[in-house]
């Protein structure tokens, strides 16, 4: 509905009409698939040059040309991985997508907090379901790497077999697979990071995908609500297996950055800016837990400082998607210059030469942004 209503417009007037400003004076939800459209229709600039070697990048077998990444969340029926790619992104990752179609939280169901660049979301999984996507990922060739994010219906008898329907629908399309357990807007969700619950979790998912007919890396995603016992947990638990990496983090419950502000009170998981500090703590408290295994980092990344300092704290790649709700569509050139700027600044040849030289001080909270 919103794309049929908004394409003569921006077929006549283009991308322009598109900008920060009058996106922001939308209603969050339309604002975001009047993106979508204008996506679709191909307006959005496309990178016109290859990135720097400083930025190439290994992540789980896999090269990216960048390490910077479109978050789960924003492409959720996999309408437009190939435009994302087109402007630039190394990865790009669609869904969460569930099994079956579901229409996700009655609305309004999406808040911006201005005054602290945050969004507030509770849109729980709403999504077209696993066939649509297939159909729109079958036979597409993305030039970046394309992750599909996995999620249970908010009504399964049985969370984790939602799970593996999702690695044995998607482990042959996909380059990797991310099991979404950290969503605060599906009840009962988080309670697959408990230990027995993780491990049964993982288990069937892993098998799952040794039934493919490619080794599709899989990624877990967690909370950054966690305490040190819960991180311990997980930590334990995913070195006892095959799984490939992390993705620190999802959204908070937590309000502490932003109490009183406007649409604090809202319920749902809050993104964007003031995520910053708790999700790269998390990632350095995760890094000293799980040694080498690749973690990309997510949550608040909005400026070149943000994205350095994930891979300080023990980041291999980051992703973002709020911050560009209110930095606008060239942020993504802007953190990739600045990530080259500050390799060269260090006096390295490469992002990865970064990567965890602060670990400790962000796990103690000691890290400042420079």
């Amino acid at each position: 509905m919103i794309f049929s209503a908004l394409s003569p417009l921006l077929r006549n007037a283009g991308l322009a009409t598109l900008t920060r400003d009058a996106l922001l004076r939308m209603d969050p939800e339309t604002a975001h698939g009047a993106t979508i459209a204008a996506l679709r229709l191909g307006l959005a600039p496309q990178q016109a040059h290859k990135d720097p070697a400083e930025l190439a990048t290994r992540l789980c077998g896999i090269d990216l040309s960048n390490p910077v990444g479109m978050a789960a969340g924003f492409d959720k029926n996999a309408e437009v991985p190939l435009q994302l790619a087109l402007m630039g992104f190394g990865m790009t990752e669609i869904g969460t997508v569930t099994p079956r179609p579901q229409a996700g939280n009655d609305k309004p169901r999406l808040f911006r907090i201005s005054a602290a660049e945050g969004v507030i979301n509770r849109m729980g999984f709403n999504n077209e379901g696993h066939d649509a996507a297939f159909e729109r990922l079958r036979g597409l060739r993305v030039p970046a790497a394309l992750g599909v994010n996995i999620g249970a219906n908010k009504d399964s008898a049985d969370f984790v077999a939602d799970y593996v329907l999702g690695v044995t629908r998607f482990a042959d399309l996909a380059d990797y697979l991310t099991v979404n357990i950290s969503s605060p807007n599906t009840p009962g969700l988080r309670n697959l990071q408990a230990d027995d619950a993780l491990r049964r979790l993982l288990g069937e998912v892993l098998s799952a995908r040794a039934k493919a007919k490619t080794r599709v890396p899989v990624l877990l995603k967690i909370a950054p609500d966690l305490d040190e016992a819960g991180m311990d947990t997980i930590a334990r638990v995913i070195l006892d297996t095959d799984l490939d990496g992390l993705i620190v983090s999802n959204t908070t419950i937590s309000r502490e950055p932003v109490t009183d502000m406007e649409n604090a009170d809202q319920t749902g998981g809050l993104s964007g800016k003031p995520l910053f500090d708790l999700s790269t703590r998390r990632l350095a408290q995760m890094r000293q837990r799980v040694g080498a295994m690749p973690i990309v980092g997510v949550g608040g990344v909005h400026s070149p400082q943000t994205a350095l300092a994930k891979f300080e704290a023990g980041a291999n790649a980051i992703q973002l998607y709020s911050a560009l709700v209110f930095g606008g569509l060239d942020l993504l050139e802007r953190i990739k210059r600045g990530l080259v700027a500050g390799v060269r600044a260090a006096g390295k040849k490469n992002i990865s030469e970064l990567v965890g030289t602060k670990t400790e001080d962000w796990a103690a909270g000691r890290a400042e942004l420079t």
